[in-house]
């Protein structure tokens, strides 16, 4: 017995003495005024680095398990001189405390409205790159060696005639006589939120065809309740008092899919299709492209599996599917790619998928992740061409994640018809932080899918409604004949996502000028009229498939008719509220109403409880930015 105990303790003792093997190293990025700073902090061992992350909105970050030594610190952000700290020493089982006050630069924008100057500056290899040491990041590109007023310095302005965004007239009033259903494709694409941050962190308008209110939206997490029961979807509503609209009612529609907790998410079979084309030069482009993709390799598991795929001139396979647990094969190869040539997107796109079937995972994530500007220009170029392309790819089982990156020729139009049209997911990269927030915070969501050809379908009570509004998702809006359809491709949820849907609602007796004239039906008389249904605003329905199915399954939902003063709604419902009247100002919609900057900042300030990672409050500073600066783009 005491020989037993005598071997307890010293297993006991080891144990300790391997966990204490390693300390931590944490700390705050500020500006010299003490406000937070958004950064990126590595690590450097021997001129490589060791370790990255990206600081909180409030400026906190912290490494832990690091083993014990002395590094070189650094942190980097946008508009900023990157600063450092050498011989950082870590010792076994301590916390060491390093914090930076960045110095700003200023930027002094061109008089006439114009794109600005480019400084073509080459790389011979990741190295070089990574020697520099700069913030790859929405806005300028700094490094300590570069010297302030260079153009290379200056924000790249929006030149309608090299980025690509689809006109979308906004959805108007439907008369509920003649339109009682409302029918849509449930999509969570967020690309618009984050463009729209790129222009706005430069001090110019973003272009109104460049605002999509639902993907502003549904950029936010929102404090909805998880699923419980058979069904991966939770539906939760909200009927208020419109805070633009005096009279007007705003419906709130919230989804919650299931969050599955990523060791338990089945293995992944990934296929990076990386555009390496001459236009992926930039800083903000092939380089945050590689540092955004070493991020999510360092979440790999064992049981994934990824494989590099590069388009330029032509189409080839830089690594072959390689196992999660071989970190460094993976990260040598991305270290290796250096842009130049020509964009063959087509021929990337059919080798990305044919690795990917070739790799098939049965019952597993399978997937290709498109990182590029979408200036493809060889090839399968026209919009047409890709739409048939990746319509005939997605049956195979493979989904399609695309990732944007980039400014100045950037081509959103394309990018989100290729993640529309490939059951895939679009996301727009401006910062390695929201590089992080996709590939790694979010990597359940972004990459698993829990469900397919999600619909829904909303049947107003003609009794109770007049006319109504849908809030944006206007390249989501499907013939109500769809709604049952099978056959009819639809958005997608992710691990964890959430939803929001947003009507503006007229209700019956209001006057309001947005209301057209309805002849009287003489065989369709409106439903929804008698005792039984007087309570009922509108049902709403669900239809989904499983993410290897090929039957839908329908939830119904009953909203009742119970409005709440908006004062008084949830933090869910004011804080997308506040969000879809700065997507409409943005645009300057003609249904802004009484819509006002100050209005959006109060609502989105008093609804913050839910903001654990700061993105709301990086919201409201983006609505206090916009406030104040006037136009330097065209607003069409």
């Amino acid at each position: 017995m005491q020989t037993r105990i005598t071997l307890l303790l010293v297993l006991l003792a080891v144990s300790l003495r391997s966990l204490a093997q390693v300390g931590s190293i944490t700390g705050k990025v500020t500006d010299r005024s003490n406000h937070a700073v958004v950064a990126l902090v590595s690590l450097w061992d021997n001129g490589k680095v060791k370790y990255s992350t990206t600081t909180s909105v409030s400026g906190d970050y912290t490494f832990q398990q690091v083993k014990p030594g002395k590094y070189e610190v650094t942190a980097t952000a946008p508009h900023y001189i990157a600063a450092s700290k050498k011989n950082v020493a870590i010792n076994n089982g301590r916390q060491t405390r390093v914090d930076f006050k960045l110095e700003a630069v200023t930027i002094t924008q061109p008089e006439v409205v114009a794109p600005a100057p480019t400084h073509r500056h080459k790389h011979k290899n990741q190295k070089d790159y990574a020697d520099e040491k700069m913030f790859m990041g929405s806005g300028a590109v700094m490094s300590k060696s570069m010297v302030i007023g260079e153009s290379y310095n200056k924000p790249v302005y929006f030149n309608p005639s090299t980025e690509s965004y689809k006109k979308n007239p906004e959805n108007d009033f439907m008369n509920v006589k003649v339109n009682p259903l409302s029918t849509m494709s449930v999509d969570v694409d967020r690309a618009s939120y984050s463009n729209v941050r790129r222009f706005i962190n430069q001090g110019q308008r973003p272009p109104a065809d460049a605002v999509r209110v639902e993907e502003m939206i549904n950029y936010f997490d929102y404090d909805y309740s998880q699923p419980k029961g058979e069904d991966p979807i939770l539906i939760s509503t909200e009927l208020v008092d419109c805070p633009w609209q005096k009279d007007h009612k705003l419906l709130r529609i919230g989804m919650q899919a299931k969050k599955v907790n990523t060791e338990k998410l089945p293995p992944s079979n990934l296929v990076f299709l990386i555009d390496v084309s001459g236009s992926m030069e930039s800083q903000d482009k092939l380089p945050l492209l590689i540092e955004g993709m070493k991020l999510l390799v360092q979440n790999l598991r064992a049981q994934d599996k990824v494989a590099i795929v590069t388009y330029a001139g032509n189409a080839g396979l830089v690594l072959p599917p390689t196992d999660g647990e071989h970190k460094q094969t993976i990260l040598d190869a991305l270290n290796r790619l250096t842009a130049g040539g020509s964009t063959a997107g087509g021929a990337g796109i059919k080798l990305a998928y044919k690795v990917a079937q070739d790799n098939f995972i049965k019952g597993g994530n399978n997937r290709a992740i498109l990182a590029t500007d979408g200036d493809f220009n060889v090839g399968v170029s026209n919009e047409n061409e890709l739409e048939d392309l990746i319509t005939k790819q997605r049956e195979t089982g493979v989904f399609l994640t695309c990732l944007g990156f980039g400014t100045g020729n950037y081509k959103d139009s394309k990018m989100e018809l290729l993640a529309d049209k490939g059951n895939g997911n679009y996301d727009y990269v401006d910062n390695i932080q929201e590089a992080q927030k996709v590939l790694v915070s979010e990597f359940g969501g972004t990459l698993f899918t829990i469900a397919k050809d999600v619909k829904a379908q909303i049947e107003f009570n003609p009794s109770k409604v007049q006319g109504y509004r849908l809030v944006g998702y206007e390249n989501r809006v499907l013939n109500n004949e769809d709604f049952k359809d099978d056959k009819k491709d639809a958005g997608d949820m992710g691990s964890g996502h959430t939803v929001t849907i947003m009507y503006e609602i007229i209700p019956v007796g209001v006057n309001s000028t947005y209301m057209r004239d309805a002849s009287d039906l003489k065989y369709q008389q409106p439903k929804g009229t008698s005792e039984s249904y007087s309570n009922e605003l509108a049902t709403i329905k669900f239809r989904y498939k499983q993410p290897d199915g090929d039957k839908s399954k329908e939830m119904v939902h009953t909203i009742a008719d119970r409005t709440i003063p908006v004062a008084s709604a949830s933090e869910n419902t004011r804080f997308a509220a506040s969000v879809a009247m700065f997507g409409m100002l943005l645009k300057d919609s003609k249904y802004k109403g009484s819509s006002t900057y100050s209005e959006v900042i109060a609502m989105a300030s008093n609804a913050r409880t839910h903001d654990k990672e700061g993105y709301r409050a990086e919201f409201i500073r983006l609505a206090k930015a916009a406030k104040e600066y006037k136009s330097t783009a065209s607003v069409e």
